[in-house]
């Protein structure tokens, strides 16, 4: 008989965030395994709500054996701190009450998202269901809000860092997503033993991103929509919000709005989209090009149309969250400029795989002078570090972070 697994997830398909696909990728590799029910939110990660969704407080739904109870949030404003918090709660109070109706669990299964809240549901979920809390920290919080400022209450902050630490004391099992995460929680408990932890790394399906010729008929069509055509694009894509110090790059890319053969690209939203939209419109550079989010099924076609990728992070990231749109980069074989912390995650993925080029975050003449670089020589560039698809396969797959998680979810079922 299979073992019952409780999953918090306030994205869950068909959801568009990273997060999203991750956690109905990692229930639909586990399926077979467990009898797995999903608590979520009704989808709404734009901000904006169906009227279908509108009408009850939870709502009954399957995918491929795998149960789904999506709870009714708020409409929000991505751009306005009480909007999303009124969001969040809506989100962790529903989800709560929700677990009154699953019954008894083997396994509570939870996220770092929302920040804090999403440990304290899976902890209360853990007491309510008599399962075993395995807490999966894709951002570490408050550490996250403190290194972009996003919320100054010193005393509010200590107590996030009290009660997250908690939910750590009481997770049987404690996942990072990466080596650099792992020493943020050893870190966090004066470097003394902590429960049981693991380093599993988040993925991209390599069967669904994979590269794409430039002649590739869809490929050709999405440049041509977007005036791409026989330019050099340096794309980001992802989410344009605050933990990517975008603002002071495009601040950057402004002088080259004279470079008509060179196109830096920003595909997705986020709450600083606006910001760098007006620090373009000021500088008229008509060569900075803003594209919504794309579906994922349409997610291959968009980052094949790059030529160069950025991951980016802001200062004081390194060790509290890994950029997952890096995993997508490296699948579809294309050269990374990373602008991030020295010995982060994603830097050393960048350096180990030979898959690009690094800088330090906030060194702009050297982030300046390497663009420079990348553009002058670019196809002697391309040649060189064509090398990310090689390392995912032997590294990153779906498969292989799947089986990771059989493993260690399975140990802790027969403990």
């Amino acid at each position: 008989m299979k073992k019952k697994l409780l999953l918090y997830a306030n994205y869950f398909y068909p959801e568009i965030a990273s997060t999203s696909q991750i956690l109905t990728d990692l229930c639909l590799g586990l399926k077979e395994d467990f009898d797995i029910t999903v608590i979520c939110s009704i989808p709404c990660y734009t901000g904006k709500i169906e009227n279908k969704y509108k009408i009850k407080k939870y709502y009954y739904e399957q995918l491929d054996g795998i149960k789904i109870i999506r709870v009714r949030v708020k409409d929000f404003d991505k751009k306005n701190k009480k909007s999303r918090i009124i969001h969040i709660l809506s989100y962790f109070l529903n989800s709560l009450t929700a677990t009154f109706k699953v019954g008894r669990q083997d396994i509570v299964y939870t996220i770092s998202q929302p920040p804090i809240l999403g440990g304290v549901l899976g902890n209360l979920g853990r007491i309510i269901t008599k399962g075993k809390l395995v807490y999966n920290i894709q951002d570490f919080n408050p550490e996250q809000i403190m290194a972009v400022s996003y919320f100054k209450n010193s005393l509010a902050l200590k107590l996030g860092m009290l009660i997250d630490k908690h939910t750590c004391k009481k997770s049987s099992l404690i996942i990072t997503v990466g080596k650099d995460m792992q020493d943020t929680l050893i870190k966090r408990f004066y470097n003394r033993d902590v429960n049981n932890n693991v380093v599993i790394n988040n993925w991209i399906d390599e069967k669904e991103i994979y590269p794409l010729s430039k002649n590739d008929s869809k490929v050709k069509k999405f440049r041509e929509k977007y005036g791409l055509t026989n330019k050099f694009v340096i794309m980001y894509s992802g989410n344009i919000g605050l933990y990517y110090d975008l603002e002071n790059l495009v601040k950057i890319f402004v002088k080259y709005k004279n470079y008509k053969d060179i196109a830096f690209v920003f595909v997705g939203e986020g709450n600083v989209k606006d910001k760098l939209i007006n620090i373009v419109n000021e500088n008229r550079a008509n060569n900075i090009i803003f594209i919504p989010y794309q579906d994922k099924k349409d997610l291959i076609v968009s980052l094949n149309a790059a030529d160069i990728h950025l991951v980016t992070n802001s200062k004081g990231i390194k060790g509290v969250s890994v950029p997952s749109k890096i995993y997508g980069c490296l699948a579809t074989n294309i050269p990374i400029y990373g602008i991030l912390e020295e010995e982060s995650e994603a830097w050393n993925i960048i350096k180990s795989s030979n898959c690009g080029l690094v800088v330090e975050t906030e060194n702009y003449e050297e982030i300046r002078k390497n663009l420079e670089m990348i553009i002058k020589e670019k196809e002697k560039f391309i040649k060189k570090h064509s090398t990310g698809r090689s390392y995912l396969e032997k590294h990153f797959t779906k498969d292989k972070s799947i089986e990771k998680y059989r493993e260690v979810l399975k140990k802790l079922e027969s403990r």
